[in-house]
Order: structure tokens, then C-alpha cells, then sequence
């Protein structure tokens, strides 16, 4: 019998384990089939790889000369896999803008600059509320860059593997409706907010779990919270169902007004990733990030409360 791969994570499998019934199950096994399998393995290395009993299975001299050759081997292998297929759908006989991006507002500023800059250039969009979901997709070489903000100084998604850049780092603003006894404040306090429910969009990042933070050391706890698209979140700001959680570039909006939490207790900041083997992303990364950095501007300029409240806080805005 000759050494497959399958054989090798097999052996990982028991080791990590630490038992041929865990092992099984976690490779969909049934135990008989795998303790099978294991005989063959042995007969082929040459003796046995696990010393078993009651307790468990534990590698023998041999099993670890093997399991250190495996975690080598196995995550090479994964790696030239990953890169053959990034490789793959990057390529492309013409040029191509492939995006991603979390539902931000800079997602559009940018197809636009990008449209008028190469005209004969596709450009497509895949949007998600997940970071995850589309840092993966650059992994896999099927998006060239991403778009997606960072809850205060929280890491980004496989920040070991790709290359996140900063756009922007902005405070998270209140939406409220415009005849709101507050609206008319230049800046408000979380505390005089107290007694709302609270609207925002979803996520899987630490925003949610910062908000309650911020709210606890503000004295109260929040009365509800609902998470939804933004449409929905400006609807139910616009009833007066609830005050909403939302970026300080968020676009003017008839019958809300956007306004500053004195002390900024959150912060977003704005990220263009890339995969930094990506032959399509390395060609056009500066052009992407200087046309990403004009429409974060540009969504900058277009709220008014945000440009001016920008000028007494200069450490928020873009980054350098």
C-alpha cells in the first residue's frame, strides 16, 4: 500500500484525539473501519504508530516520527491547494475588478471611480454581512479586494494571511429622528440615551459586545436592540421605533439627523484587504486603495455633521 495524504491526516486525527473512537468520529468514521485502515497504515510504515489501551491511544517512537513529517506535509499540501486556486481564478485574460464588501458606504464611491477610471474593466460586487465570509472568498482568490470595517482596534479577519489597509477611522454616531427632543445637540451623551432601544446592523465581529460595554460604564443597560438591514434600521429610526447606531460618514437621510457621542466610547475603522499573492490585487493595489481613499473622502464631505465635528478631532478621519 502506498502513503496517501488521507493516511497521513488519519494519524493526526488519532493524535490529536488521543483515542480511535473520538478519531472516528471525527473523520465520519465507523471505528472498526478506521482501526482497519490504522493496520494497513502500520504494515506499510513498518510497525505500529500507537500504543492503545483503556485510556487511549498514544503515539509510539515511530507515530511521532510520522506526526512531525505530517504537520509539515499536510499544511504544504493545503497551501499549494489554496494557492492553485487563487491563482486560477485570478487569472484572467482581461482586466477585472472583483469586490467585497460589508454593506459600507464606501462600497459604492468605489465601483464608481473605478467604472469611470477603466471603462473596459468589469467590475462586480459580492456583499455579505460577514467579515468572515468574505475574507474567505479572498483566500480563495474569487474576490480581489475586500472592503469591511473593524470595530475600534479589533484585528481583521486572517490578518496573518491577508493585507488590510486603513482607510479611515471613524466614531460610531446616533441616528435619531429629526423632531427627537435631542436632535437639536451638537454632541449627547450616551447616559441621555438611556431609556431608547437601540437599531443596528448585524455583524460578526465584537461591535455588539462593545456597545453593551460602552452602555454598562454609560450606567444602564440597553432596552433592546434590534439587528437588521439598513433600510430597516433608518425605518425604525424614522417611526421613532428606535435610535440607531451607525457610521459617522452614514449619508444625509430626509427626516433624521446623525450626532456625536461625547468621548467617541465607539470607533470604526474603515479596511481594504487584499491577498498579498494575489497577481490581479498586487497589479491595481494602488490605484484601488486611491480610489477608495477618494470616496471615503468624498463620504466624508457629504455629512455635514461629521465634516465639521472633524475639525476639533483630528485623530479620527483618514488615515495616513
Amino acid at each position: 500500500m502506498e502513503l496517501e495524504l488521507r493516511h497521513l491526516r488519519t494519524v493526526r486525527a488519532i493524535a490529536d484525539t488521543g483515542s480511535l473512537t473520538k478519531a472516528a468520529a471525527a473523520l465520519g468514521l465507523a471505528q472498526p473501519a478506521l482501526s482497519a485502515q490504522l493496520r494497513r497504515i502500520e504494515k506499510s510504515l513498518g510497525g505500529p504508530l500507537f500504543d492503545r489501551d483503556h485510556t487511549g491511544a498514544r503515539p509510539t517512537p515511530l507515530g511521532e516520527l510520522v506526526l512531525e513529517r505530517a504537520r509539515v506535509v499536510l499544511p504544504a499540501v493545503s497551501e499549494l491547494q489554496e494557492e492553485a486556486v487563487r491563482f486560477a481564478n485570478a487569472s484572467a485574460a482581461v482586466e477585472r475588478f472583483r469586490l467585497g464588501g460589508t454593506h459600507g458606504p464606501l462600497l459604492g464611491g468605489l465601483v464608481d471611480r473605478l467604472a469611470a477610471a477603466h471603462p473596459t474593466a468589469p467590475v462586480t460586487t459580492h456583499t455579505s454581512w460577514s467579515v468572515a465570509e468574505i475574507a474567505s472568498l479572498l483566500i480563495d482568490g474569487r474576490l480581489d479586494f475586500a472592503l469591511i470595517g473593524a470595530c475600534g482596534e479589533s484585528a481583521p479577519p486572517l490578518a496573518d494571511r491577508l493585507h488590510w489597509q486603513v482607510i479611515g477611522v471613524d466614531p460610531v454616531f446616533v441616528m435619531l429622528p429629526e423632531d427627537h427632543p435631542l436632535a437639536g445637540l451638537p454632541e449627547l451623551e450616551l447616559s441621555s440615551l438611556a431609556g431608547e432601544c437601540w437599531a443596528d446592523v448585524p455583524g460578526d465581529g465584537c461591535f455588539a459586545d462593545c456597545f453593551t460595554t460602552a452602555c454598562a460604564r454609560a450606567g444602564f443597560t440597553p432596552v433592546s436592540v434590534y439587528e437588521t438591514d439598513t433600510v430597516s434600521v433608518v425605518h425604525l429610526v424614522q417611526v421613532g421605533r428606535a435610535v440607531g447606531l451607525c457610521r459617522a460618514t452614514f449619508p444625509p437621510t430626509p427626516g433624521l439627523v446623525t450626532r456625536p457621542l461625547v468621548g467617541s466610547p465607539l470607533t470604526w475603522r474603515h479596511l481594504l484587504g487584499r491577498h498579498p499573492r494575489s497577481p490581479a490585487a498586487q497589479a491595481t493595489a494602488g490605484a484601488v486603495s486611491g480610489h477608495t481613499r477618494s470616496a471615503y473622502a468624498e463620504a466624508v464631505r457629504r455629512s455635514d455633521s461629521y465634516a465639521g465635528w472633524l475639525a476639533a478631532h483630528p485623530r479620527f478621519g483618514p488615515a495616513p
